[in-house]
């Protein structure tokens, strides 16, 4: 197994067509093809399925993908390590945001970081937190921020902020000024599938004091849960980042969770098994103390919004 048979097999199985990665990669099709198939036989696993569309990954060719993106991307950056040290901040850096960080801060990223680094290029992905953990494992991307739902193995975090959950009802649903964590039992919940970190951490605070929650509907994407919520369908509970963000603007009933308090942890994370070269540890530093402010411009907001 060498690079160049792991380059081709990944453009051919990402673009599900050799005729495709053949155009992109500048080699023939016979080429690329007894690259994939000299791969096939030195791992004795069949990566690709042929048929009259493309191509298509078989169990095995799922599992090498994802490798072979890590592999890849950290012999980049050894490339670009080795460049740094002679003084030249070029390169690539990637970087993953969870959703609710990604609306807020992807903009102001992309820009201080073509401010600082004129010569680099940067990648920005958005996934779940448990998708970034294991990007940041498998070395697809360098840095993260993420929700941090506890202990994760071969990943190092530092918390950045954290933020109080409310439980989140359309404006004229009947609702205290605040519930305890019992109460939240009472209430339909349209809540997240069970990767989502906001899940994990209200089904961990509910576990935790004996709390059978009833949720009634499960919508990963805030958007349309805001839709099902603001039509009736039941009760959510988020950050009030994530009502900012909506792009209708519309206003909820925000009933403060207490007895315990719900909050989640945004943190940085990076792999404790993948060295950060010069850029991307520099890059790193830009993103906390880019988010940072932007977070606290944002929680004026959500003072303003709770007045």
């Amino acid at each position: 197994m060498n690079l160049d048979q792991l380059e081709a097999f990944v453009h051919v199985a990402e673009l599900s067509s050799f005729t495709r990665a053949s155009a992109i990669l500048g080699r023939t099709q016979p080429a690329l093809s007894r690259l994939v198939r000299q791969l096939e036989v030195d791992l004795r696993q069949n990566l690709l399925r042929r048929n009259g569309r493309g191509v298509v990954l078989t169990e095995a060719g799922k599992v090498l993908l994802e490798h072979s993106k890590g592999i890849l991307h950290q012999v980049e950056a050894a490339q670009n390590a080795l460049k740094n040290l002679q003084g030249t901040l070029d390169g690539h850096v990637r970087i993953g945001l969870a959703p609710s960080v990604a609306r807020f801060a992807t903009m102001a990223l992309v820009r201080g970081f073509q401010t600082q680094f004129p010569q680099a290029n940067i990648t920005v992905s958005e996934g779940l937190s448990s998708y970034l953990a294991e990007w940041l494992a498998m070395g697809r991307i360098d840095a993260a921020v993420l929700y941090d739902t506890g202990e994760t193995p071969l990943v190092d975090k530092r918390l950045l902020f954290s933020e109080e959950m409310f439980l989140i009802s359309k404006p004229d649903a009947p609702a205290p000024a605040t519930i305890t964590l019992a109460e939240l039992a009472r209430y339909p919940l349209i809540i997240p599938g069970r990767l989502h970190a906001i899940r994990t951490l209200v089904e961990m605070h509910a576990a935790e004091r004996g709390v059978q929650l009833n949720i009634a509907l499960e919508i990963d994407a805030v958007p349309p849960l805001l839709d099902l919520v603001d039509e009736g369908y039941g009760h959510a509970v988020l950050p009030l980042n994530a009502i900012l963000a909506d792009p209708r603007q519309r206003r909820f009933r925000c009933t403060r969770i207490a007895d315990p308090a719900i909050r989640s942890r945004v943190a940085i994370a990076t792999s404790n098994q993948h060295p950060l070269s010069r850029l991307a540890n520099r890059a790193v530093a830009m993103l906390e103390s880019e988010i940072m402010p932007l977070y606290a411009a944002r929680q004026q907001n959500i003072d303003a919004y709770l007045a």
